[in-house]
């Protein structure tokens, strides 16, 4: 099992209401258009993880879960790998219940989208600057 832990913040703008995607971004601002968008200023992406983390995305048996923390609520995001993650992009990371894959997909298959969070959790979200607690989890069989 390997883990990442880095952060994202909270915006304003965040809405939370896409029903295929979750994404986490390193831009600081955010339109009112980018429903799958729940962090902005994220402090990690894709393309600066580990090769040994890149590694382990590739295989559609490893699990990874994107477990999110803010303000004593979590949510988790739970998909899989697949042999066509690149981790690549330098911006964002992108959970997909689908199983389109590009540069800035983190995940395929997930069990959650944005719109699948909690309301509650949402709330919190939109709070300018509010510390999101992240960390990634891939876990091997």
């Amino acid at each position: 099992m390997q883990r990442v832990q880095f952060n994202a913040y909270g915006h304003e703008n965040v809405i939370g209401a896409h029903k295929t995607t979750v994404e986490l971004t390193s831009e600081d601002h955010l339109t009112k258009q980018g429903t799958c968008i729940v962090g902005v200023c994220l402090d990690v992406t894709l393309n600066q993880l580990d090769s040994e983390i890149k590694k382990l995305a590739l295989f559609s048996s490893t699990k990874i879960v994107l477990r999110m923390s803010v303000d004593g609520l979590t949510e988790e995001v739970t998909g899989t790998g697949s042999p066509g993650l690149t981790y690549t992009d330098s911006t964002g990371m992108v959970a997909r219940t689908s199983t389109f894959e590009c540069a800035r997909t983190l995940m395929v298959n997930a069990d959650k989208a944005a719109s699948d969070l909690s309301r509650e959790f949402v709330d919190r979200l939109k709070v300018n600057g509010a510390v999101i607690e992240c960390e990634l989890i891939y876990v091997t069989k």
